[in-house]
């Protein structure tokens, strides 16, 4: 299998994989990853589904890739824009068909291993290096423009920046607090500030070892960001 062909496989699986996870987190309301926590707040003040309204935010997010650094662009932005947030919607449903009534515990299961595997969609999209989704590009051009900030960082700050607004908006739109946990909890908190270098993680251990690329060539790359 050449390399091209590995890199699309990574980034169509990629996304679909993110797709999965974000609709288990949701699922588990025990609190979104960061931009899901952004999107929900959104969701709650504007009436349109929540499939559309994802694929209108990151149109929004598209132009900012465009203006700053257009090589972020390819397949796995396009195929995240327009189905990713029907993939959620799909995955959350099956979730709650499956699992009706899910015990707390069960719910802390889903959302342990949707943090994972979210992080490792991120990794297998980033490294396939076909476009990333418009959020994560955000993250990726500054640290790439901030050579002495980490895309780790970088990310986390992004990420906290989503939180605050996520409750905000659902604060505006009248949630109760049920309601806000379920958006932005300990779920929330846990990727905000792990997310960033689990993916660096994944880069290293798992995404650049498919594409036959050495992960001390990987390790060096990250220590100069």
């Amino acid at each position: 299998m050449n390399q091209m062909v590995k890199r699309i496989i990574m980034s169509v699986l990629g996304v679909a994989i993110c797709g999965i996870s974000v609709g288990m987190f949701k699922f588990a309301a025990l609190g979104i990853d960061p931009f899901q926590s952004l999107m929900s707040g959104l969701d709650a003040i504007i009436p349109i589904r929540f499939g559309t309204l994802y694929v209108i935010v990151n149109a929004v997010l598209l132009l900012f890739a465009l203006i700053f650094d257009r090589k972020k662009i390819g397949i796995a932005t396009f195929i995240n824009l327009f189905l990713l947030g029907y993939i959620v919607e799909f995955s959350q449903g099956v979730c709650e068909r499956l699992m009706p009534d899910a015990p707390i515990w069960l719910r802390v299961v889903i959302l342990l291993v949707a943090i994972v595997i979210l992080c490792l969609s991120s990794a297998l999209y980033f490294t396939a290096d076909l476009g990333v989704s418009t959020y994560d590009a955000v993250a990726l051009v500054w640290s790439q423009r901030q050579s002495k900030i980490k895309f780790a960082y970088c990310r986390v700050i992004c990420d906290l920046v989503c939180v605050a607004l996520g409750v905000i908006l659902l604060l505006i739109a009248g949630k109760d607090f049920s309601e806000i946990f379920g958006s932005v909890g300990i779920g929330t908190i846990i990727t905000a500030f792990f997310m960033g270098p689990l993916i660096t993680f994944f880069n290293v251990h798992v995404a650049q070892p498919m594409l036959g690329k050495p992960k001390e060539k990987q390790s060096g790359k990250e220590q100069k960001k």
